[in-house]
């Protein structure tokens, strides 16, 4: 029976490389391990030379961040990496327990240069790395978050039965005007108010193209725009699927429901929301002030982003994360600008015939007024986008 806690991974570097590093850390965090960085474990008033040594000690593999100018670097990195090589010298042959993990074309100290390195700089390289820990935690009996979510069946969020406020307030209505939003289209969020939701399970994260994947195989099912027939664009594997029809992703909850025996579907509009931003009618998953930096797609690349890649912080109250900013998200409805206006206010279903189907999420290219929990759009149920996917809902009552 696999332990029940994560691999214990410590990320040793030279403060010169705090950005790269901080990218590393979130990308394992996004993937099931528990990383150590020091500005992310280390409290107020905590002895910083006492801590780490610690967590090197107590950690189930260390990874050794290297660059050209960190080989070089003296001072306490110098003494972290010389805790890992006591610790890996009582280690039995042929574990991994010491990973060089080149940030760039660098050499690679002569005390480190027994253990084989990853290039993180290559395609492939943190695909790689990632497999090594993953078989660091099948040594130690540990169950990978890789292995248990990252399969064909996503990992489900539980949001308790309840009441929640939807929609926007007349102020919050005004705020996004002025960050620039169509005045008739926020007349859609309006009036806020409380929808009562019976207890219902979301994927954690929007559906990725290696989940995906599974369904394309296994059915022949036609792949989306962009692919090379079964094969999604290459280090794309932990991104959102995008170019799928609402009809697609109706398949994708047939197929994933058959396979598994529980009853998948999309999401309602109001169990997004609630999903999204709990029971306060809070503007943002994480609050009600606007962080670019947690708007997953905030980078301006006009791309996605792979999912999980700033959770935790910007996740909803329930743990659901990438919420606004990277894709927009199908929803199973009928959209109806008027439908808050219609009183339906016990899990509303959407009008019952339609033109167009809501999608939710909003991207941060388009604008700051479109990342908001409470932001309604809506598209042709046949319309393919390379800034649309989805995620996937199962009723309590199924299970």
């Amino acid at each position: 029976m696999p332990e029940n806690r994560k691999l214990k991974v410590f990320l040793c570097h030279s403060k010169d490389d705090k950005p790269k590093v901080r990218d590393l850390y979130h990308r394992l965090v996004a993937d099931g391990f528990d990383a150590w960085l020091d500005e992310e474990k280390l409290l107020p008033g905590q002895d910083w030379t006492t801590e780490i040594p610690k967590a090197v000690r107590t950690s189930d593999a260390v990874a050794i961040c290297i660059s050209k100018a960190s080989v070089t670097k003296e001072g306490y990195v110098q003494k972290e990496i010389r805790i890992a090589l006591d610790i890996a010298d009582e280690k039995p042959d042929g574990t991994i327990f010491l990973i060089p993990v080149k940030l760039e074309d660098s050499g690679i100290p002569e005390r480190l240069s027994k253990w084989q390195w990853v290039n993180l700089f290559d395609e492939k390289g943190y695909e790689k790395l990632k497999l090594s820990l993953v078989l660091r935690a099948q040594s130690l009996g540990l169950e990978t978050f890789l292995e248990k979510h990252f399969d064909f069946e996503p990992q489900m969020i539980r949001v308790p039965a309840g009441k929640f406020l939807m929609g926007s307030t007349q102020a919050q209505a005004t705020q996004a005007i002025k960050d620039g939003m169509n005045e008739e289209w926020v007349k859609d969020e309006q009036p806020q108010h409380e929808v009562d939701l019976s207890e219902y399970f979301i994927s954690k994260y929007s559906i990725i193209n290696q989940q995906y994947q599974v369904f394309i195989r296994e059915t022949n099912y036609q792949p989306p725009k962009g692919w090379q027939n079964e094969n999604y664009p290459a280090s794309k594997r932990d991104h959102p699927i995008v170019n799928v029809s609402w009809d697609d992703a109706m398949e994708y909850c047939r197929w994933l429901s058959s396979k598994t025996g529980k009853l998948y579907r999309l999401p309602t509009e109001a169990e997004w929301e609630k999903a999204a931003r709990g029971v306060d009618g809070r503007v943002y998953p994480w609050g009600n002030y606007f962080d670019k930096q947690y708007a997953s797609a905030s980078k301006g690349s006009g791309d996605t982003n792979r999912v999980g890649s700033v959770s935790p912080q910007s996740d909803s109250p329930y743990g659901c994360a990438d919420m606004l900013g990277n894709i927009f998200e199908w929803c199973a409805d009928w959209h109806n600008k008027d439908e808050y206006k219609e009183g339906n206010v016990k899990n509303p279903k959407g009008p019952k015939i339609g033109t167009t189907r809501v999608v939710r999420g909003g991207i941060y290219t388009l604008g700051q007024w479109s990342v908001r929990c409470a932001f309604r759009s809506a598209s042709r149920s046949y319309i393919i986008s390379d800034v649309c996917g989805f995620r996937v809902a199962i009723s309590a009552v199924t299970l």
